[in-house]
């Protein structure tokens, strides 16, 4: 299958490394323009594909009383900000069916959370809008499963879809990424995303919120690329992670980011030099 476009950036295995990053969720105007700003600074000189991320809204809390997001409108109007400032494609999460249209007015990418991912009426809505439809994998299913969620998107019409692989639920508070996953998920012809992030998320850790082992996202990242089967990573990233509203143990400390990328683009060239780029 052909790579997915997504305005100027084109994902696929022998195409440019796609990195998609930002913040768990809009938390407001001024940490989500600092973030996007620190990429762009980051990726200037280096041949990357940046696509920035960001939830309007967190429905899938561990606690009623941590932070979901800001009015609906108020978060679209804030990454729809980062669209016209900086030129970069949007990726935000949909819940429901009612949030796609208006949604797809702002983002390039509609993407499923890994929960819903089995959620016919959410994954044909998405496919529905024509954006690019990123898919996670549910932390409850096998990535040979994944196929049919595709299928759903694809019914619509669009095949513009990407397959996210974020971990898979390990006894109580854990998650283990089995990178055999990668490769199932590229045999259904569509891109394959690594979430560098969620994937060191231990869900429900922290008695009232998720924890996480952020000292796995480079070693993890690093790995799901010498698959070969991996076009991009995703990885969610906040300029002090002590203070994030959401995810804040998993997330990846702006100040690292550069480095972290440095040591995924190494990696990058060796697989397209190699068999990686053309499997």
């Amino acid at each position: 299958m052909p790579p997915v476009d997504i305005g100027h950036v084109r994902v696929g295995l022998d195409q440019p490394f796609t990195i998609i990053a930002g913040p768990c969720v809009v938390e407001d105007e001024a940490t989500v323009q600092r973030t996007a700003e620190g990429l762009c600074e980051v990726v200037e000189d280096l041949p990357v594909q940046l696509i920035f991320k960001s939830s309007y809204r967190k429905a899938n809390r561990t606690s009623r009383h941590t932070f979901s997001g800001l009015p609906f409108a108020t978060a679209l109007g804030i990454l729809e900000g980062v669209r016209g400032r900086h030129g970069l494609p949007i990726l935000t999460d949909i819940h429901s069916i009612q949030e796609a249209d208006a949604a797809g007015e702002v983002a390039d990418i509609l993407q499923i959370p890994a929960f819903l991912c089995r959620q016919t009426d959410l994954l044909e809505a998405a496919g529905a809008t024509g954006r690019a439809v990123n898919i996670k994998k549910g932390q409850f299913l096998a990535p040979g499963d994944m196929n049919r969620a595709a299928e759903k998107v694809a019914f619509c019409g669009n095949k513009r879809i990407l397959l996210t692989e974020r971990g898979t639920t390990f006894g109580y508070h854990d998650l283990v990424v089995d990178m055999r996953g990668l490769l199932i998920m590229e045999q259904t012809g569509y891109p394959v995303i690594f979430d560098a992030t969620h994937s060191v998320q231990q869900p429900g850790g922290e008695q009232g919120s998720s924890g996480g082992q952020p000292e796995f996202i480079a070693p993890l990242a690093r790995a799901a690329l010498a698959t070969g089967a991996v076009s991009g990573v995703f990885m969610e990233v906040h300029p002090n992670p002590a203070e994030a509203l959401s995810d804040g143990p998993s997330q990846l400390p702006l100040a690292d980011f550069r480095r972290v990328l440095e040591g995924l683009l190494a990696i990058h060239r060796v697989m397209q030099q190699g068999d990686g780029g053309s499997r």
